[in-house]
């Protein structure tokens, strides 16, 4: 047991405590105080943990997608998509944000973080309603776009999902429903912060589609390919298309996540490091629910997984209004898949 816990997470744990040896020296440098560097170790595991705990929803997703991904593209999603994860939507993200809202160049942004922690964080803050909206209709089509599906026959929540697939036989039903939030949401707004949230949302909507156009192209050509190699059904979905998706979902998840980070510091390295080793573990999750074969096992737990992203778009497009703490979204999700993991584990008995 111990063998194969190390062998899905034994990676994440050696770069988890080069990241805590690297968080201690920095604070050491940066105060030569023992205190602050202890400090400093503390926020950089509570970060780690609360990563963790908000992304299992997003490691269910992942490992759903990425079971039916060609080997080669698996490896590329956990090595170069974890560059991505990492520095991409955890540290160079948070800095193209402040860079354009204070209408700095990246060295001054990168300056900005490392001397003026507290204006960096007011000014990153203050994107929070165009996160909201970005990340909240992409998530929110993401998980819409799960269960409306005529062709689905496999129901947890039978009396709403069989009535959201049956939705889908009518075109772009959840492309309304969402822009039916979107201008619900933009009217309750002030006039001066509606049009903002409004851009954002429709960003959202158009990256979704955008990136399932550009899989759905890219998985027929790869498909053409196969079947030209008489291996028709050994490629599915498992290219550039599904690995962007990968990405972008990943990236969308950690967008309110780096901001709420900023209640337990406003120190960029910090946080970076904090939230990379969270982000390390989730992939480890990921890749040990793929080789042991889990969503085949636990049929609802995906059910779980994508109604948690149904909830957390819905609270990110919501937060626009009313603050919702980290806590209560976590909580939601984990009580969503919880319930899903608990529901499959009912069904696998009473099949047996």
């Amino acid at each position: 047991m111990l063998q194969a816990a190390w062998r899905h997470f034994g990676g994440s744990l050696l770069a988890s405590l080069a990241g805590l040896a690297l968080a201690a020296l920095y604070a050491w440098e940066e105060t030569g105080s023992t205190a602050v560097a202890l400090a400093d170790l503390w926020i950089v595991s509570v970060l780690a943990v609360l990563e963790v705990s908000l992304s299992f929803d997003n490691a269910v997703v992942n490992a759903a997608v990425l079971k039916d991904m060609a080997p080669a593209w698996q490896k590329r999603f956990l090595t170069w998509g974890m560059a991505f994860a990492v520095f991409g939507t955890r540290v160079l993200f948070p800095l193209a944000i402040v860079g354009f809202a204070a209408g700095l160049g990246p060295v001054e942004a990168i300056r900005l973080s490392l001397r003026d922690p507290a204006r960096y964080e007011a000014i990153l803050t203050s994107a929070h309603l165009a996160i909201a909206g970005f990340g909240g209709a992409f998530l929110t089509m993401v998980g819409l776009g799960f269960f409306i599906d005529s062709d689905k026959d496999v129901h947890w929540l039978g009396w709403i999902e069989r009535r959201l697939a049956r939705a889908g036989s009518l075109k772009a039903v959840e492309i309304a429903l969402l822009l039916v939030v979107l201008l619900g949401i933009s009217r309750a707004l002030p006039a001066h912060e509606a049009n903002g949230f409004l851009v954002a949302g429709i960003a959202g909507l158009v990256a979704f589609i955008a990136v399932e156009a550009l899989g759905t192209a890219l998985e027929a050509v790869e498909q053409r390919r196969a079947l030209a190699a008489s291996v028709a059904g050994q490629v599915a979905r498992g290219g550039l298309g599904a690995f962007l998706y990968l990405n972008l979902l990943d990236a969308s998840f950690s967008l309110d996540g780096v901001i709420g980070a900023f209640a337990l510091s406003n120190n960029m390295v910090i946080i970076a490091i904090g939230l990379s080793i969270g982000a390390l573990f989730v992939r480890s999750l990921t890749l040990m629910m793929v080789r042991q074969g889990t969503l085949g096992e636990y049929v609802y737990l995906e059910h779980g997984a994508f109604w948690a992203i149904i909830a957390l778009g819905l609270i990110m497009l919501g937060s626009a209004l009313v603050e919702v703490p980290e806590a209560v979204t976590g909580l939601i999700g984990a009580a969503l898949i919880a319930a899903a993991l608990w529901w499959s584990v009912r069904q696998r008995r009473a099949g047996t």
